[in-house]
């Protein structure tokens, strides 16, 4: 009788709130599904960060939104899970010697949208009223796009900044339209959606970033089978002007980048906190050098002065 083959399984590693749970189940079925002639299976395992531990800290504190990947390549370079999904986004630009980005899927909708307690667009809302949310870029284009608005941090899962909105903690507060969409809240929820001439969105927003071991062939041969090469070529864009200018979440930067047919268009903006300077660029290249263009845009934007604008601020 010959013996049968030991199950194949990987370990995803993944952050415990309900949306990096979401995504990451999200991730384990397609990959499951793609290699289902392997009988692959995917076991999820639970990762608490910094981050999601402590909920009221303001996150640059703590480094900022890539305080939420750390814990998971600590594991992933540790040998405890083979990958992990992570909202590409919070992923910082530059990543720990040994570990790849292996692929990016189909990205969801880029856009934000806005969630306030009176159910009122931004442009309705009166002057002085507070949206919470401790995104620089998020604070930056509201105030350029509505000067009377106010800002307060806030912090926490979807779930509970929708909750502080109804209890009244602020007048309203900003989050990304596809985790609102891949956690099945959109639907019943009274929201503006930003148009992108208002707000463009975070580098790599709607996007995951599906990390491994830059050394494990097996696990990135498997994880390739859920890589879109244009999305990638999308973040990989806006990705390469956020590291050109030498920026992280902390950064007021919009980009977005799209395909159309050979060539790859990127549009971005940075503006200080006050909205009172900002600068806007559009540009498109190749599709196949989309670092490069990248790099090109960051090179324009430093041209422009508000960088420089941004650091003088920044000194005590």
């Amino acid at each position: 009788m010959s013996k049968s083959k030991p199950p194949l399984t990987l370990r995803l590693g993944t952050r415990a709130s309900n949306l990096a749970l979401t995504q990451s189940r999200l991730v384990a079925r397609l990959l499951e599904r793609a290699h289902r002639k392997l009988g692959l299976r995917v076991e999820l395992v639970e990762i608490t960060s910094t981050g999601d531990k402590d909920q009221t800290t303001a996150l640059k504190t703590f480094g900022g939104a890539g305080v939420f990947v750390k814990e998971l390549e600590r594991a992933l370079l540790d040998k405890r899970i083979d990958f992990a999904v992570h909202s590409l986004k919070d992923m910082p630009v530059r990543q720990p010697r040994g570990l790849l980005l292996a692929a990016v899927p189909a990205r969801e909708d880029v856009r934000d949208v806005a969630v306030t307690r009176s159910k009122k667009k931004l442009a309705q809302l009166p002057a002085g009223a507070v949206i919470g949310t401790g995104s620089p870029r998020r604070r930056a284009l509201l105030a350029l796009a509505f000067p009377q608005l106010a800002f307060g941090e806030i912090r926490g899962n979807v779930e509970t900044r929708l909750r502080k909105v109804r209890e009244g903690a602020c007048a309203g507060t900003i989050l990304a339209r596809a985790g609102l969409k891949r956690l099945g809240l959109l639907k019943g929820l009274k929201h503006e959606t930003l148009s992108l001439k208002v707000m463009l969105p975070a580098p790599g927003q709607g996007a995951l970033g599906i990390e491994c071991r830059a050394a494990d062939a097996r696990t990135r041969k498997l994880l390739r089978a859920l890589h879109d090469p244009k999305v990638f070529a999308c973040v990989t864009a806006e990705r390469a002007c956020l590291a050109a200018l030498g920026g992280g979440c902390h950064l007021p930067l919009g980009a977005h980048a799209k395909v159309a047919g050979r060539k790859l268009a990127l549009d971005t903006v940075l503006a200080t906190p006050d909205g009172q300077a900002s600068v806007r660029v559009r540009l498109d290249g190749p599709l196949a050098r989309a670092e490069f263009l990248g790099r090109r845009v960051a090179h324009i934007i430093k041209g422009s002065g508000v960088l420089d604008e941004l650091r003088d601020a920044a000194k005590p």
